[in-house]
C-alpha cells in the first residue's frame, strides 16, 4: 500500500509528513466520559488514513510500550511524539513534572518515537473554567519556567534520545508572539525548541507563516489547525476562557479560517527540512459520528496544500 502520510509527487513537499493526534477526534483528558473509547478512536484514525499518530494526552492510548506497540501494527499506525502536561513555574512541582515526563518517555521512546510535546499548564482550568494560576508570571517565576524548560529538555534528549518541543496555547503564558520570543530567546536550541501549533498562535494573536521566517531553527514540529479570526476576536474581547472560545467553535477545519493554509504549509516546506505536521482541531466535547469525517476533509484539503496524498 502506498504511504499517504507524505506527498511523493512534489519534492518541494516532500520532507513534511502529515499526522494526527487524539485532539482531531475530541480528547483533551487521560480519561472523560464524554471523550471516544480509545482504541474506536484509534481505529477510525487509521480508516481516516492517516499512518502517523501522536499519542495526546498520556493514559488515554495504552502506557504500556508493548500493547501501544500491538496496536501501531495492526493498524498500520507509527506513534512520532508523546504529549505531556507538566508546570515548569513551580519549584514545588519541579519533581512530580519530571516522574510524569520520565514515565511518558520511556513508553515512547520504546515505540520509536522522536519527540514529546510538552503542554504548558493553563491560568484557567480547559474544563471548568476557573483561574487556577496567576495571568502573568512574576520575574521568579520566570526564571524557573526557563531553567526547568532547559532541564527537563537535557533530561528527555540524554536519557532517552527524544527532542521536546514547547507548546504554545491559549490561557497559556506562552500565547503571543512577545512570549513566544521571549521564551525562545531565553531557552538553550540543544534543548528546547517548538511545537509550532498554527491555530493556538493564530488564537494568540501570532502569525505562523512570520514565525517560521523568524524562527527557521527552532521550528521542528507542527500541530496544524486553523481557528476563526472572529470568533476569536470576540474570545480576547470578552475575555472568554479558552474551553469557552472552543465550545463557540473557535476552532475550525480548514479552508476555514487562519492560517491560509496553502502559504503556511509553503513556509513549512521553505525550512527544508523533516518536519512532522500533525491534524488538530479543537473539538471537545463532540458528538462521535463528528471526527472521522471531519478529518478526512480536512486531510483531504491539506493534500490539495501540499501536505500529504489524498
Amino acid at each position: 500500500m502506498t504511504s499517504k502520510a507524505v506527498n511523493t509527487n512534489d519534492p518541494k513537499y516532500s520532507k513534511l509528513t502529515i499526522g494526527v493526534c487524539p485532539d482531531q477526534w475530541g480528547v483533551w483528558f487521560p480519561e472523560d466520559p464524554k471523550q471516544m473509547d480509545p482504541r474506536q478512536a484509534w481505529e477510525e484514525m487509521a480508516e481516516a488514513g492517516f499512518e502517523v499518530i501522536e499519542t495526546g494526552p498520556f493514559g488515554y492510548f495504552p502506557t504500556d510500550p508493548k500493547e501501544l506497540q500491538k496496536w501501531c501494527d495492526e493498524f498500520g499506525m507509527r506513534v512520532v511524539a508523546g504529549t505531556g502536561w507538566g508546570i515548569l513555574h513551580k519549584q514545588e512541582a519541579w519533581e512530580e513534572t519530571l516522574r510524569t515526563f520520565r514515565a511518558i518517555a520511556e513508553t515512547h521512546a520504546a515505540v520509536g518515537a522522536e519527540y514529546i510535546v510538552h503542554l504548558p499548564p493553563l491560568y484557567r482550568d480547559d474544563k471548568t473554567w476557573e483561574w487556577t494560576d496567576d495571568r502573568v508570571l512574576s520575574d521568579e517565576a520566570w526564571k524557573l519556567y526557563v531553567e526547568h524548560a532547559n532541564a527537563l529538555g537535557q533530561m528527555l534528549l540524554d536519557d532517552y534520545g527524544l527532542k521536546m518541543v514547547l507548546h504554545p496555547h491559549g490561557d497559556s503564558h506562552i500565547e503571543t508572539p512577545e512570549e513566544i520570543a521571549r521564551i525562545f530567546e531565553a531557552t538553550d536550541p540543544a534543548y528546547v525548541n517548538l511545537c509550532l501549533d498554527s491555530g493556538h498562535v493564530v488564537y494568540g494573536g501570532g502569525d505562523p507563516v512570520e514565525l517560521c521566517r523568524k524562527y527557521p531553527e527552532r521550528i521542528t514540529y507542527v500541530h496544524i489547525k486553523a481557528f476563526d479570526e472572529d470568533i476569536t476576536r470576540e474570545a480576547h474581547e470578552k475575555d472568554w476562557p479558552f474551553g469557552e472560545a472552543v465550545t463557540k467553535g473557535a476552532s475550525v477545519c480548514p479552508p476555514a479560517g487562519l492560517p491560509e493554509m496553502h502559504e503556511f504549509v509553503d513556509a513549512l516546506a521553505a525550512l527544508d527540512k523533516p518536519i512532522y505536521a500533525i491534524c488538530e482541531q479543537d473539538c471537545y466535547p463532540c458528538d462521535p459520528s463528528f471526527p472521522k469525517q471531519n478529518a478526512i476533509n480536512m486531510r483531504t484539503y491539506l493534500a490539495e496544500c501540499g501536505l500529504g496524498l489524498a
